[in-house]
C-alpha cells in the first residue's frame, strides 16, 4: 500500500516524540523533562517491513534488522495475541542516539503506540507508559516522552507506573552539550556503587525536593544548589568528561547549573532566561576547548508537548 492510498483509507499514522533528559542532577531515576527536538514517524501498513530515514544517525534509523521501534512493536502485538501487521516507516530523527537524550525511550514509546494503533489494543496512556517503563527498566524518560513537560514517576508494579506531569512555571532555556562519542546506559549503570551513605542519600532527597520546587514556583535561582548530586554523577564523571569540564561554569554569565543528561555523556546546561544565549554558548565553548574536548551545542527548552499530543 503506497502513502497516498494509506492516507486516503485512514491507515496512515503519524507520531512525533520529544527528546527527554532524565535524572536532572539529584532526581535519579525519578524525574525527567521533555525537550523541543523530536523523533517524527509516519507509518502505514505494507507487504513487508521497511524504513526510510533522514536526520541524525540515519544509518541506524533505517536498518530494519533489530530496529528498536519495530522490535517493540512486534513484541507487544505478539504478547497481546494479535497479528503482526508489517509497516512501512518514514522517520525524521532529531534525537542523538546513545547520548543521554532519551532516544531509546522515544523508540520504545513509538513501537508501543504503533502496536496500540495497528493492533487496535485500546490501551490507556497508563498502560502505554507502564509498558515502556518496564522495557526501559525505569519510568522517567518514558513518562516525559509521552506526556511532555516535567514528569515525576515511580514504578508501582512490573508494568505499572505512577506518574505526575508538571508544567514548569516560567521560561526554562537550555543548552545541551553533545559529545561525539556515545555511552550505553548499561555501561553507565555499572559505574555506580551498590550502597550509599545516609548523608549522601539525605542530601539528594533535599536537593531533589528543592529542584521540584524551583520548577513549580518558577525559581531558577534555586538551581545552583538544587542540581547538586551525590548518587550518580560523581561516579559517571570519568565516563562523561564534559561534566567535570563544565561544572565550573555554574554562576557565570547567566549559567544556573549543569547536570548529566540522563546517564550521559551529554551535559544539560540550565540558562537564566534573562541571560544572553550567545554569551552562554561562548563561555561553554571556551571551557570545552580548554579541556581539549569536542561537543555540539544545541539550544533547546522544556516542551509541554509530549507524544500523546499528536
Amino acid at each position: 500500500m503506497d502513502r497516498r492510498k494509506a492516507s486516503k483509507t485512514g491507515y496512515r499514522f503519524r507520531l512525533s516524540l520529544p527528546a527527554t533528559s532524565a535524572n536532572l542532577g539529584p532526581a535519579f531515576d525519578a524525574a525527567a523533562i521533555a525537550m523541543d527536538f523530536r523523533l517524527h514517524i509516519d507509518a502505514w501498513p505494507a507487504d513487508e517491513f521497511s524504513i526510510r530515514a533522514t536526520g541524525r544517525d540515519q544509518a541506524v534509523c533505517e536498518t530494519v534488522e533489530n530496529h528498536l521501534i519495530l522490535k517493540t512493536y512486534s513484541e507487544v502485538l505478539q504478547n497481546a495475541g494479535k497479528k503482526i501487521v508489517p509497516l512501512q516507516l518514514r522517520i525524521e530523527n532529531e534525537i542523538p542516539i546513545g547520548k543521554g537524550c532519551g532516544s531509546s525511550a522515544a523508540a520504545r514509546v513509538a513501537g508501543i503506540a504503533l502496536a496500540v494503533r495497528f493492533g487496535r489494543l485500546g490501551w490507556k496512556e497508563a498502560q502505554i507508559i507502564g509498558e515502556a517503563s518496564r522495557r526501559e527498566q525505569h519510568p522517567d524518560n518514558a513518562s516525559a516522552c509521552w506526556m511532555g513537560g516535567l514528569t515525576v514517576a515511580r514504578m508501582s508494579g512490573e508494568a505499572e507506573a505512577q506518574v505526575v506531569c508538571i508544567r514548569p512555571k516560567g521560561k526554562w532555556p537550555l543548552l545541551l552539550a553533545i559529545p561525539e562519542q556515545s555511552l550505553s546506559t548499561e555501561k553507565a549503570r555499572l559505574a555506580l556503587p551498590q550502597t550509599y551513605s545516609r548523608a549522601d542519600a539525605v542530601v539528594n532527597v533535599q536537593n531533589a525536593m528543592l529542584l521540584l520546587t524551583a520548577f513549580m514556583q518558577g525559581r531558577p535561582d534555586l538551581l545552583p544548589s538544587a542540581l547538586q548530586d551525590r548518587i550518580h554523577q560523581p561516579y559517571r564523571a570519568p565516563l562523561c568528561p564534559l561534566l567535570p569540564a563544565l561544572e565550573p561554569v555554574t554562576g557565570r554569565d547567566g549559567i544556573l547549573g549543569v547536570a548529566l543528561s540522563g546517564a550521559g555523556p551529554s551535559v544539560l546546561i540550565f540558562v537564566d532566561p534573562r541571560a544572553s544565549i550567545s554569551k552562554v554558548r561562548k563561555v561553554v565553548s571556551g571551557e570545552i576547548c580548554k579541556a581539549q574536548l569536542r561537543a555540539e551545542l544545541l539550544d533547546t527548552k522544556i516542551t509541554t508537548r509530549g507524544a500523546r499530543a499528536v
